[in-house]
Parts: structure tokens; C-alpha cells; sequence
């Protein structure tokens, strides 16, 4: 079984036009999300993913070691006896909680990861199979109209159904009931 890579096959002749599209919406709708958080959200958003990260956690056990180890050098007067102490035998309690809270993070940001990118396909199917459903609806009319030993009958539902729906017009919606009134802000 062979794989295919993006250098051996377009992306534009893999994924549907209508696909693009929704994840096009999908990326404009998280732009405008981060647009609308301050400067100071985004700074400490930033900051707080440093702690959440594996290099961070290889960061603190280098430092914790190269510290213990410096006492140690303390010890045999080749640092001055001034040199903050850290004893990881008197410490040891401490130092294990902040590690174990650390990789606690590391792997609870990977899960998100996980299931956000999850959840961005389960969206994507959901898109797609609804724009699916409403073009064979479509053409279940078209045929329904064709065949001559079939009742013609408007059907409203029918006619609502066969078109699809546009995810940008969702989200427009979504932002807009999500938005608290000025008098809502007002009586708070």
C-alpha cells in the first residue's frame, strides 16, 4: 500500500470544492475569534502554552539537576557558600508536584490537540454529508418530477430541504445569538 503525499498529488483534485469552502468558513470564523480577544488575552494565552509543553517539562528537570548539582559544588567550596541552596532530598516532595502537574499539562494539552482535530472532521463530515443529503433530495425532485407515472406535487419541505446550507450564514447566526445585548450588560 502506498501513500500518497502532497507532493505527488494536488490538494485542489483530492478535496471537494464544497470542502475547501467549509474549511475556508471554519478558518475565518477562528480568525475572527482571536481578532476579537485583547492584546492581554493573547500575550498570557501564549505564556500559559509555554507550561504546557514537553520541552518545558525536559527544561525543569535540567534545571532542577544542574541546581542540585550546584549545591553539591557548594559543598566541595567550589562555589561560593552564598550560592542559592535547592536540596532535592529536603525537597523532593515539591519538586515531584511540580513535575507531575507539568506532565499532567503536557498531556492534557495533547488530548485536546487530539480531540479538537477530532472534532474539526467530525464537523467536516457533518458538513458535507448535509450538503450530500440536500443534492440527492435535489435530484430525488428533479426525478420525481421526470417520471411521468408520478403525482407531480409541490412539496415545501421538499423544496426547503434540497438546498444547502451555507456554514458561513450558521456561524453568522451563532455569533449573533451569542452576543450579549447592551441591555443585558446594562442590568448586570
Amino acid at each position: 500500500m502506498t501513500s500518497i503525499t502532497q507532493s505527488d498529488v494536488d490538494i485542489d483534485t483530492l478535496i471537494p470544492e464544497q470542502i475547501l469552502k467549509n474549511i475556508e468558513t471554519i478558518a475565518e470564523h477562528q480568525e475572527q475569534y482571536q481578532a476579537r480577544s485583547t492584546k492581554a488575552q493573547r500575550s498570557l494565552e501564549k505564556i500559559v502554552s509555554v507550561f504546557g509543553t514537553a520541552e518545558f517539562l525536559y527544561f525543569q528537570i535540567v534545571f532542577f539537576l544542574v541546581w542540585e548539582f550546584c549545591g553539591y559544588l557548594v559543598e566541595m567550596h567550589i562555589l561560593p557558600a552564598n550560592f542559592p541552596e535547592f536540596s532535592l532530598r529536603e525537597q523532593w516532595l515539591d519538586l515531584a508536584s511540580l513535575l507531575i502537574s507539568t506532565g499532567v499539562l503536557v498531556y492534557e494539552n495533547r488530548q485536546e490537540k487530539l480531540n479538537e482535530d477530532r472534532t474539526q472532521l467530525m464537523l467536516q463530515l457533518n458538513l458535507i454529508t448535509e450538503q450530500k443529503i440536500a443534492k440527492l433530495i435535489s435530484l430525488v425532485e428533479e426525478l420525481r418530477i421526470d417520471l411521468p407515472n408520478v403525482k407531480n406535487r409541490n412539496d415545501e419541505e421538499a423544496e426547503l430541504m434540497k438546498q444547502a446550507t451555507d456554514p458561513q450564514v450558521i456561524l453568522e447566526v451563532i455569533q449573533k445569538i451569542s452576543e450579549p445585548s447592551p441591555t443585558t450588560d446594562l442590568e448586570e
